[in-house]
């Protein structure tokens, strides 16, 4: 190899440096950079520039105001299912957990799914769940107790004339499924 390729070679690789640094540092700057243009734009945001959590606008409790939420549970199958409290009173936007008590009667393991329904019906889009036992099946073993619960807040946008919600789950047996008894 002659001394003039190697010369080439040389630049080549200097550049081939110069490319890479550069490439990392444009990585490296991404993050600060999209920060940045989150911020400007207002989106993605999670704290605000004095530390403080922002808050999503359904978490404010309107403490003006107390709603009557009344648990019903109906069972349809081999088991005894039934609220542990028949009623709280909470404001809108507070966040709330009840309990619901199933009994699998059964010496054979069931599944189960709980369907809920609301009274009255305008209040159905405002009685938001965060956690439920309605959300997927219920594997109940012979004679097995289980309290579940379910997490809610009702929306401050419930209109102002519904006083009393009645929450009801008609607690059913799968058909079809593994039944065979426990051993």
């Amino acid at each position: 190899m002659d001394q003039e390729t190697r010369g080439l070679n040389r630049q080549l690789l200097g550049k081939l440096l110069v490319i890479a640094v550069m490439m990392f540092g444009f990585g490296y700057a991404l993050i600060p950079v999209y920060k940045q243009i989150c911020e400007v734009l207002g989106i993605n945001v999670l704290t605000q520039k004095d530390g403080t959590v922002t808050l999503d606008q359904n978490t404010q409790v309107d403490a003006s105001r107390t709603i009557t939420v009344e648990f019903d549970g109906n069972a349809q199958g081999p088991w005894r299912f039934r609220p542990v409290v028949a009623s709280v009173k909470v404001h809108p936007g507070q966040l709330q957990t009840v309990l619901y008590e199933v009994v699998n009667t059964q010496p054979r393991t069931v599944q189960a799914q709980a369907i809920p329904s609301y009274a009255p019906q305008s209040a159905t889009p405002h009685f938001k769940k965060v956690e439920c036992f309605c959300f997927k099946q219920q594997t109940l073993k012979a004679n097995e107790a289980r309290q579940m619960p379910v997490v809610f807040y009702i929306d401050p946008a419930l209109p102002k004339d519904v006083k009393t919600i009645t929450l009801s789950y008609t607690f059913f047996e799968i058909a079809g499924l593994d039944k065979t008894a426990s051993k």
